[in-house]
């Protein structure tokens, strides 16, 4: 394992080691934090292209040292105007993949804008740049993108203009090769000269509206033009000294609160880390968590959310003593897209950014819009076309969704900024990460470097199963499978486990950064 990287005061952490490098190049420049995470997401949207894009969303939690407050903003996309039950008549669901999974306006370029905008010191233009020269003048494949490309070959190959840059002569690029993605280098191009605009009203949005057009889509210009996210209050809770704090929905964040508040009801210094009780707890806290999360997530614009009571710590208490040490609870889970990628930066001034970015599944809808490079994301088929469902399908709406990026404050300040990679699995590894920092005193990079498990249905597998990485002891397996679980052992480091990434400051006023062994990483401090 190695030892968490150690910064007196500055701190970049990613899952893609060159994204990792474009924040601290822009912090070394004078840049702050604000500019050093955009540009950290709009390099991910190049280097890690099976996780995320322009053509995806974000979310973004942002401490700014002059104000001492933690801001949010929801830079997720609606459903188009004509996203009615109607547009997918005779079907039981939304498809998966192509065009007609493509139901949301991205939200990814306007959550870099708003962040820049609001809090940046150096230009869009400088902020946009590494992102640039790794689009145009390419970088090396890595192993992790070589096989999600071999993987989804046939889901690559499937539209022309997405077969041309991830699949040309009909094979992904190897591991080691030049990847270079000219046509998006272009698009970038452009926004950096023209601004936020240019992807929602210029040249930009007409090529994405007229393809889709053509190709039978439901998004238009007039979805594109009239898009804005918006900065929000995030919602909050509290863990043992720590204010947690995450975004609202439509994001799940909620979650990862709950499943916490519910193990504040146990004493974590009478139960060994790794053991069966730890698992145990921890996996049946989400479970309970995610119930709640089903029965009410969704656009709250459309529906009423009772996030007081979902977050109070007297329900909390009734939820743990719910909870049988002995016995996996009945609960139900939906399969859930994994393609995700979160970071997160500190700065010399105590500005901090915790944000995450997606497409949904690997590689969105796997559509190129026609010459702009931009994978366009498919998370509006998580949309239910189901006229009594929660999350039914309806114009201009946010879908339910899995992105939420952490950050846990003392006094005030950023403590532990912390997220991962990974749909259903992001408020388990959150929750698996923050109770081993704070409960058991692990740095961040031990914290990540851990066995962990994921719990909850996967695509073609009808079973709710628990799966446990291989390094977990067989006879803590064994137990849970006698409590009830269905436990599936996989690899020692799983990439099913995610992608996560943290900052925590430690007792002694310093930085420590850890990123996932399972990912292409790197945390960057000095």
């Amino acid at each position: 394992m190695n030892r968490p990287v150690t910064g007196s005061d500055t701190m970049v952490v990613s899952p893609h080691y060159l994204a990792s490098a474009a924040g601290a190049r822009i912090l070394e420049q004078g840049g702050n934090a604000f500019d050093a995470a955009v540009a950290v997401s709009a390099c991910l949207a190049v280097v890690y292209p099976h996780m995320t894009s322009m053509g995806g969303d974000s979310f973004w939690l942002t401490y700014h040292e002059g104000e001492k407050t933690v801001r949010g903003y929801n830079a997720s996309g609606r459903a188009g105007y004509g996203a009615h039950l109607s547009a997918y008549g005779g079907l039981s669901e939304i498809p998966r993949r192509g065009i007609r999974s493509i139901v949301t306006v991205p939200g990814m370029v306007d959550g870099w804008h708003a962040v820049h905008s609001e809090y940046g010191r150096l230009s869009w233009g400088e902020a946009l740049a590494p992102a640039i020269h790794y689009a145009e003048h390419g970088f090396p494949m890595t192993q992790d993108q070589y096989a999600n490309a071999a993987q989804h070959a046939d889901v690559l190959a499937a539209t022309p203009e997405t077969a041309a840059i991830y699949m040309p002569g009909g094979k992904p690029f190897a591991a080691g090769e030049r990847f270079k993605q000219l046509a998006m280098a272009r698009t970038l191009k452009r926004i950096a000269e023209h601004g936020r605009d240019e992807f929602y009203k210029g040249d930009t949005a007409k090529e994405i509206a007229s393809y889709l057009a053509r190709h039978g889509g439901l998004l238009t210009l007039d979805d594109l033009a009239d898009h804005h996210g918006e900065w929000v209050d995030p919602i909050a809770g509290s863990y043992r000294g720590h204010t947690l704090y995450q975004m609202p929905p439509n994001s799940q964040g909620f979650s990862g609160i709950m499943a916490l508040h519910i193990l504040e009801n146990f004493d974590f210094s009478a139960i060994e880390h790794g053991s069966y009780d730890y698992y145990q707890l921890c996996v049946e806290a989400v479970k309970l968590s995610f119930r709640d999360r089903n029965a009410y997530l969704t656009d709250p614009k459309f529906a009423s959310i009772p996030l007081d009571w979902l977050l109070s710590k007297a329900y909390a208490a009734e939820l743990a003593g719910s909870i049988q040490l002995n016995r996996a609870s009945a609960a139900s889970a939906e399969p859930i897209g994994s393609d995700t990628a979160y970071a997160a930066v500190v700065d010399r001034d105590g500005n901090a950014v915790s944000f995450i970015q997606s497409l949904y599944f690997e590689f969105g809808s796997a559509v190129v819009a026609g010459e702009t490079g931009v994978l366009l994301q498919n998370r509006g088929s998580f949309f239910s076309l189901d006229p009594g469902h929660i999350n039914r399908l309806q114009p201009a709406k946010r879908t339910f969704h899995t992105l939420m990026p952490a950050m846990a404050c003392v006094n005030g300040k950023p403590s532990i900024l912390y997220g991962t990679q990974g749909g259903e699995g992001q408020p388990q590894t959150q929750t698996a990460i923050f109770t081993r920092m704070v409960d058991y005193g692990m740095d961040p990079q031990q914290a990540i470097h851990e066995p962990r498990w994921v719990w909850g249905r996967t695509w073609g597998e009808p079973t709710q199963e628990l799966k446990v990485e291989g390094r977990v002891p067989e006879d803590v397996l064994h137990k849970l499978g006698e409590a009830g679980h269905i436990v599936r052992k996989v690899n020692s480091f799983d990439g099913i486990m995610g992608h996560a990434c943290a900052i925590r400051r430690d007792e002694h006023g310093f930085l420590q950064g850890g990123f996932d062994p399972r990912s292409d990483g790197g945390a960057i401090g000095w």
